[in-house]
């Protein structure tokens, strides 16, 4: 006996649908379902040898060159190639941020070549060598590696990597969330910094004198 489930609630009719897609579904298909509860989950491939594959949706991360400040976390869903998302994450950026400050350059690694940006900004694509690349070019193109370690921190110590929130709005929710407490974060250290300088600046220097001790 089959049941249509058009007499149940909202919510058991979506899952009866995600489960008969579960169960029609081959190995060899594309966007298969990977989690009932989540069926927007997607299989994204890391091409490294300790950990192939991840399940999730895809954020794209942008920060500034000094001080490494998230200027955009942006969740795209769908597993797309990286080079389609840097329209989308430099709108937002541009809502953001570069309107005030300016930016001219953008500094993406190799997996954007073919990007579907058109702005203003100029976008270089980072290489394997250094060939006819002026030396002060270069050494910004290098620098773009240090957002890899603010990857593995927003997904470690900001729980980027572990989204508490459901659906797809609560993936783009936790991207921005776990970017703006890395960024508070961040300021605190230089409210911090700057407070000690400012109490070592105003209280007088104490000056301890040591006499020997004569038996």
């Amino acid at each position: 006996m089959r049941s249509s489930g058009k007499g149940a609630p909202e919510s058991l009719r979506t899952l009866l649908d995600t489960g008969k897609r579960i169960h029609a579904q081959k190995r060899t298909d594309e966007k298969k379902i990977y989690s009932v509860h989540e069926p927007e989950v997607a299989c994204i491939a890391k091409g490294k040898a300790g950990r192939k594959y991840e399940f999730g949706q895809k954020v794209s991360v942008a920060t500034t060159s000094k001080g490494g400040w998230l200027l955009g976390a942006l969740c795209v869903p769908g597993n797309p190639y990286d080079g389609h998302t840097l329209k989308a994450q430099m709108e937002q950026v541009e809502r953001l941020y570069i309107k005030k400050e300016h930016l001219k350059t953008v500094h993406v690694d190799m997996g954007y070549r073919g990007h579907d940006y058109a702005g203003a900004a100029e976008v270089l694509v980072d290489r394997r060598g250094r060939g006819q690349i002026p030396k002060r070019i270069w050494r910004w193109m290098k620098r773009r590696a240090a957002v890899e370690p603010t990857i593995g921190h927003l997904k470690n110590d900001y729980r980027l990597e572990r989204n508490r929130l459901k659906g797809r709005l609560g993936d783009a929710l936790n991207a921005i969330f776990s970017a703006a407490a890395m960024n508070f974060k961040k300021l605190l250290g230089f409210f911090l910094a700057f407070l000690l300088r400012l109490l070592s600046a105003l209280l007088p220097p104490r000056f301890m004198a040591c006499k020997p001790c004569l038996a």
